[in-house]
């Protein structure tokens, strides 16, 4: 079943094909001629009426996808050319209402001012100072190459010059919002008083938590009643809730012991028949073995060999004594480690640093890698062997030659190249000459070392930790579940998929087998994750098909850096773009609003009475007192935060009991006992300024005030 599956997923043509002929057989001709039609939506969408071409915006999101080097997924790619094409249009239309143009004047002295361009080397002159010619005649050599063929660098200074020429807009445009947020000096005046006027009282207050929640239970036919009152507030986006079973292809312990007997029958030498030689040939275990790279690559080792020294703390614990106890030439194994099955030779016992400072005199030579040295490989030898008799024991000198001759970054820095781990050091990314002389000798051996490199004079300068530690040559095999382990698995999610089709019910039958039950509650019609599940785009867009229904189930494969299996899902529950269908979140969001509101009604019927003693007699609460409260710091004495009561209490009249306020915590009844008022100024500059800066503080938000006041058409899940 899993083979065919397989044969399902790469025959894609093949199904188009049939897919087709099945149209051609049920719709009629205007059917499939509308099928075809070009009047099908071919925008991504709109932003006050200007389309974002399809095609221009699949382009982008392939480039940025390629910029990111395969990091970003590629909804993340569609969302970020999202963002930044509505963005562009936005700003477009405003530029033009403010009559902001920007010159090419302009974007070249943004550009000529960029630190990247002034320092750069490529643009200096003899007298190393930026040179606008060496620019010019830079960006003139990628229009030929691109006249010639070779666009790449060309279009990549276009997008510069295009984010150069945005980012000047933008300030500008920003700059001219910036200027327009002022203040009034009446305003500043009114921010005087609320931060100065002082204001003493006495209040009762009674919790919301006093009342029982059974008292105060709030339908759902109320809450959504409470909604479609308030259609600004709740901008609901379209939702759907799956309920699923994840099924894993991995491997079962058949599967895992069949890859420990493999692994296993490389120990000792064996016996095959060779098809080329027609007779039955003994083959080297690693046991024998003394060619361990030829070993590993004629037996299709999972992991190549490698040159590492590894310490006990690095190997397994439950192999590590076994290796750090067996002597040089033992195989230990084999032993499970992170997903394989492995058996070890142990090559060698050393004690060793666990990283090492050294510093070097390189003599490059032809052939060398990076060199440009014109000496031959025996004229190189020669000059490294009368460096080395300069400085060996003369570490001022060797500074000096090192200083004088480098050609790499350790030039100026008297050759010094600082600490290298020991990982890094036997890593396939450094020279193994290199690393076997700065770890197996002393700290202050120099020496003449040959490398890719060229010819190296290097001083071993300092080594730390030095431990024990075995180099190993490690055959390993990938523990892989099998065909037919694949195959169970397949029909388990089949034979579920199968059963809710017929009926029933994911919730009983995933009880009833023992298997997870899983949830993705609101997945919104972008998403591309569920939770345990990522890149699961297929998913989304199929819950979200105009002719999906409530119940409705499907199977799917999925594949996750090689994670791979399948997912059986239903669909729970849908709810429409801004429609008073209550989500989970919205629940959450409206039911302690209304549930407070119906224990304040509750509330007030208790707090009765002419003075707020009664009012507290009969509410069976007290009265408390509240000292030089501001508007601008609203804090209550034993409750806490309240700007509404503090707000009512700024515009009652002194000595007069208020009538009820519904607070943030509970329902209050107020008497302010002294309103204290500051003295007059003479001028409110300093406080007009003071509302100014913090009006220039919200620029960030502009994005986000243009967005939401645009007109904007999203037709990215039709495409994505």
């Amino acid at each position: 079943m899993a083979i065919l599956s397989k044969i399902r997923d790469r025959s894609m043509f093949l199904i188009l094909i049939v897919g087709l002929a099945l149209f051609a057989f049920v719709l009629d001709p205007s059917s499939i001629q509308q099928f075809f039609s070009s009047d099908k939506i071919n925008s991504i969408g709109q932003v006050n009426g200007d389309e974002i071409d399809r095609e221009e915006f699949a382009q982008q999101v392939e480039a940025y996808r390629t910029q990111s080097g395969g990091r970003a997924s590629h909804m993340q790619s569609v969302n970020a050319v999202w963002d930044a094409m509505v963005s562009e249009k936005m700003f477009a239309s405003q530029l033009e209402k403010a009559g902001i143009v920007v010159g090419e004047k302009d974007i070249w002295d943004a550009m000529v001012s960029l630190p990247e361009v002034q320092n750069s080397p490529m643009f200096r002159n003899e007298a190393n100072l930026f040179d606008e010619e060496k620019l010019k005649e830079y960006i003139a050599n990628l229009k030929d190459e691109a006249d010639a063929g070779n666009k790449e660098a060309w279009l990549n200074w276009l997008e510069t010059e295009k984010s150069i020429k945005q980012n000047i807009e933008r300030q500008a445009y920003t700059s001219l919002v910036s200027a327009g947020l002022g203040a009034s000096l009446a305003e500043g005046k009114r921010d005087y008083l609320n931060e100065n006027t002082k204001m003493d009282a006495e209040f009762v207050f009674v919790p919301y938590t006093s009342i029982n929640d059974e008292l105060a239970v709030v339908s759902k036919e109320e809450m959504k009643k409470f909604v479609e009152k308030n259609p600004k507030r709740f901008k609901t986006e379209a939702s759907r809730s799956l309920e699923y079973v994840k099924f894993d292809i991995v491997p079962s312990e058949a599967d895992e012991t069949e890859v420990k007997n493999i692994v296993a029958s490389y120990i000792n030498d064996r016996e095959e028949y060779s098809n080329a030689a027609k007779a039955t040939v003994n083959i080297a275990g690693l046991n024998t073995s003394t060619h361990y790279e030829t070993f590993m690559n004629d037996n299709k080792s999972d992991l190549p060999m490698t040159e590492d020294y590894k310490y006990k703390n690095q190997l397994p614990a439950t192999i590590s004594e076994a290796i750090f106890t067996a002597a040089v030439g033992d195989v230990v194994g084999p032993y499970k480690e992170n997903g394989f099955f492995k058996i070890s030779k142990v090559l060698e016992t050393v004690q060793i640093a666990d990283s090492v400072k050294s510093s070097h005199i390189i003599i490059p030579f032809v052939g060398a890698t990076r060199s440009t040295s014109l000496k031959t490989k025996e004229e190189a030898k020669q000059t490294a062997d009368s460096i080395y008799a300069l400085v060996k024991g003369n570490k001022a000198k060797f500074i000096e030659i090192a200083d004088e001759i480098n050609t790499d970054g350790t030039k100026g820095k008297g050759g010094d190249i600082g600490w290298i781990r020991k990982d890094q050091a036997f890593s396939q990314s450094f020279d193994k000459d290199f690393a076997n002389f700065i770890y197996k000798n002393n700290a202050g051996t120099v020496g003449v070392v040959e490398t890719g490199f060229g010819y190296h004079v290097i001083s071993v300068e300092e080594q730390k930790n030095t431990q024990q530690a075995v180099k190993l040559a490690t055959f390993a095999r990938l523990i892989e579940p099998s065909e037919a382990t694949e195959n169970i698995i397949f029909e388990s999610a089949e034979t579920l998929a199968s059963k809710l089709a017929d009926g029933g019910s994911l919730e009983d039958i995933a009880k009833e087998k023992g298997l997870q039950l899983l949830s993705a509650l609101n997945l919104k019609e972008l998403d591309e994750n569920l939770p345990g599940l990522q890149n699961q785009r297929s998913i989304v867009t199929w819950a979200f098909e105009a002719a999906r229904e409530i119940g409705d189930s499907k199977r799917f494969d999925f594949d996750v850096n090689g994670n791979r299996g399948y997912v059986v899902a239903v669909l729970k529950s849908k709810t429409e773009k801004n429609s008073a269908d209550l989500t989970s979140d919205l629940i959450a969001e409206i039911r302690p609003e209304l549930v407070n509101k119906k224990k304040a009604a509750l509330i007030k019927k208790k707090m009765t009475g002419a003075s707020l003693e009664e009012v507290a007699k009969n509410a069976t609460a007290t009265v408390s007192n509240a000292a030089l409260v501001t508007l601008n710091t609203p804090l209550l004495s034993g409750v806490g935060n309240e700007p509404a009561v503090v707000g009512a209490m700024s515009t009652i009249k002194v000595n007069k009991v208020s009538d009820f306020i519904e607070g943030e915590k509970g329902v209050f009844v107020v008497k302010v006992t002294n309103r204290t008022t500051p003295v007059e100024l003479d001028n409110y500059d300093n406080f007009r300024k003071q509302i100014v800066a913090k009006l220039s503080g919200r620029s960030y938000q502009l994005y986000q005030v243009l967005k939401d006041n645009s007109d904007i058409v999203d037709n990215r899940a039709k495409f994505f």
